[in-house]
């Protein structure tokens, strides 16, 4: 990365992430329709009727980056974070 672009997106360098990585590229059809590979669905355990998270990132007032997660996962996560607070409160 060059000074000029330094600043410039949200997300760390690929160099210096080593769990991230590009699974695949999908398009988007004209009716905003997306379709994630059935290879990557496998890999990722998703099934129909699954139901996922989006969440985003945003810098200087735009979107950069965007993740799916599935809806359990997240509430697992959510759990965990604010269970030891919850309980310190009641």
């Amino acid at each position: 990365m060059t000074k000029k672009d330094k600043g410039k997106y949200c997300c760390p360098p690929a160099d210096k992430i080593s769990c991230c990585k590009v699974e695949s590229l999908i398009s988007v059809d004209e009716r905003g329709q997306m379709v994630l590979p059935k290879e990557l669905r496998d890999k990722i355990n998703i099934r129909a009727g699954d139901k996922l998270a989006v969440t985003t990132w945003e810098k200087n007032g735009k979107i950069c980056c965007i993740t799916l997660m599935k809806v359990e996962e997240l509430a697992d996560m959510v759990k965990n974070a604010l269970g030891p607070v919850m309980k310190e409160i009641f």
